[in-house]
C-alpha cells in the first residue's frame, strides 16, 4: 500500500510550528508495513490544497491530510479538499448530532461552517475536540492538532496495512563516503535495503521482508564495520 501525507499550515513553512504530525503518522504507518511515498507541507490555500489532493488521490492508495480543520478564516482544508472532487461544502447532519450528544453542542453553539462537510463524505468524530474530520473516497482529513489528530486516526487505522517490513540498525564511527563499496556488497549478498544517516556518527539502517534475512545482514556488516560505541 501506498500513501501520501499532507499537512496544511503556514505555520509549518513558516517554521513556527514543528511538523510533529507528519513525522508520528510516517512511523505508524510504516510499523503497518505501509509505504510512505510523498510527505508534503501546503499552506492555507484553497488552490494549493485542492491540486496536491487531486494529484496525490490519483497516484497513490490513500492520502492522509491533516490541518485547517474549523470553522476560522485560515481553516479551509474541507472546502479545499470538496474541490479536489468537484463537490460543495454542506452541513452534515450526522457532524451536527455526534456533536450535539457527545460534546454537549447545540447547532446555536457552534460557529458557522464547523459541521460543513465535503458532499458525500464520511464523518470522522473528533472524540479529543470539536471540527470533525471526513473521509471521502481514499482520502482522510485529520485535524492538525497532535492529540485530536492521533485520537482520530486510530478510527481509521485499519484502513492501512501491508507487509510488515523488518529493521535494523548498524552505528559505526567511519565516515560514510568510506561505506559505499562495502555497502554494494552488502546488497549483492543479502536482500535488503540501505540507508545511512550521519550525525556524530553514521546510523545505518538495513530493512527487508524476512528478518531472517535482515538479521543476517546486520551481522555481516557489524563484523566489518569499526563500530560506534555510545556513552
Amino acid at each position: 500500500m501506498q500513501v501520501a501525507v499532507v499537512t496544511v499550515g503556514d505555520e509549518l513553512l513558516s517554521g513556527d510550528t514543528t511538523n510533529t504530525n507528519a513525522t508520528w503518522l510516517c512511523q505508524e504507518l510504516t510499523e503497518r508495513g505501509v509505504s510512505v511515498e510523498r510527505v508534503t507541507t501546503v499552506p492555507d490555500r484553497i488552490g494549493d490544497i485542492a491540486r496536491v489532493v487531486n494529484e496525490y488521490h490519483a497516484e497513490y492508495d490513500a492520502v492522509i491530510v491533516t490541518g485547517g480543520l474549523g470553522p476560522t478564516h485560515d481553516d479551509v482544508t474541507m472546502e479545499a479538499v470538496a474541490a479536489a472532487f468537484g463537490r460543495s461544502l454542506e452541513r452534515h447532519d450526522e457532524a451536527a448530532a455526534w456533536l450535539e450528544e457527545h460534546g454537549g453542542y447545540s447547532a446555536g453553539d457552534l460557529v458557522e461552517g464547523t459541521t460543513h462537510l465535503p458532499a458525500g463524505s464520511k464523518m470522522l468524530p473528533n472524540e479529543e475536540g470539536v471540527a470533525p474530520g471526513a473521509a471521502i473516497a481514499s482520502v482522510y482529513v485529520l485535524p492538525g492538532v497532535p492529540g485530536e489528530m492521533k485520537r482520530m486516526f486510530g478510527l481509521i487505522v485499519d484502513e492501512f496495512a501491508g507487509e510488515k517490513t523488518h529493521v535494523a540498525f548498524v552505528h559505526t564511527s567511519e565516515p560514510e563516503s568510506s561505506l559505499i563499496e562495502r555497502f554494494e556488497r552488502l546488497q549483492d549478498e543479502f536482500d535488503v535495503t540501505v540507508g545511512s544517516y550521519p550525525s556524530d556518527h553514521v546510523r545505518v539502517k538495513l530493512a527487508g521482508r524476512d528478518e531472517t534475512v535482515v538479521e543476517a545482514a546486520a551481522a555481516w556488516l557489524t563484523e566489518r564495520v569499526e563500530l560506534y560505541e555510545q556513552e
